[in-house]
């Protein structure tokens, strides 16, 4: 697979402390990467500063070979979900996806059938009439996931998008992410703190801690091949404590 993402020793200081300390990575098209690690450890701010919401300290950005360190969110071309969906209240579930469209002179012209076929793929072609408090807070999501993907973004950025539902809505969504992604062939970006979340849906795993990248890997490389004691007791533990074996936790998601 291609590079899709280059970034290169990221660095983010606030007031003097390094929150992250040089990271460096690389995102292929059409993967899906989540970036796991408990509250504080900096995946949110790494998410703020890739699609432009904050700015570096130091360090380089690459998008398809471009460099978009210092450009506004708004030209980078990525779209980026957040856990609490973000609609519009007052607009139908085709307002919602058509709004983003509509104010861009590209996109203005066919903003409805794009909507429409949006939301047909993702199989909520049933509800656009409706507005957000008529639906579950699955059908939300899904909703705003679909005005995302719209949009055609070159990279989906997703911060924790699950985590407010209940857990079957959790189970459900984790699987229709895996559709969705397969479907429209996205590059996704997906924050959590969450280790079967994590396992569940990705091609490989960047495992953060207090600013460092301590291991990226696929599932299956990190679990077999844990890099220090840190995976051992933050990934590999907790699966085993909760599942006795992996094989227990792919099986039952």
């Amino acid at each position: 697979m291609a590079e899709k993402l280059i970034v290169k020793n990221l660095v983010k200081e606030y007031e003097g402390e390094q929150v992250l300390k040089s990271l460096s990575f690389v995102v292929k098209e059409g993967e899906f990467l989540s970036v796991l690690g408990p509250s504080g450890c900096g995946k949110t701010t790494l998410l703020r500063i890739l699609i432009g919401l904050e700015s570096q300290t130091g360090g380089k950005i690459l998008l398809d070979g471009k460099d978009i360190s210092k450009l506004p969110a708004s030209q980078r071309g990525m779209g980026i979900i957040f856990q609490n969906y973000a609609l519009f209240p007052n607009m139908t579930v085709l307002e919602n996806v058509e709004y983003a469209l509509k104010i861009r002179p590209e996109t203005k012209t066919d903003a409805t059938q794009r909507a429409k076929r949006t939301l047909d793929m993702i199989g909520m072609s049933d509800q656009l009439k409706k507005r957000p408090h008529h639906l579950s807070g699955g059908q939300q999501q899904r909703v705003a996931i679909a005005r995302t993907l719209a949009l055609n973004p070159s990279i989906v950025l997703l911060d924790e998008p699950i985590s407010a539902l209940d857990v079957e809505n959790k189970e459900i969504m984790k699987r229709e992410l895996k559709d969705i992604q397969k479907k429209f062939h996205s590059t996704m970006i997906y924050i959590t703190h969450d280790q079967e979340e994590a396992f569940f849906l990705s091609d490989r795993i960047m495992v953060m801690s207090t600013g460092t990248i301590e291991q990226l890997a696929t599932p299956l490389e990190i679990y077999n091949n844990p890099a220090n004691e840190y995976i051992q007791s933050f990934v590999v533990s907790h699966l085993n404590q909760k599942y006795e074996s992996l094989s227990k936790c792919i099986g039952r998601l």
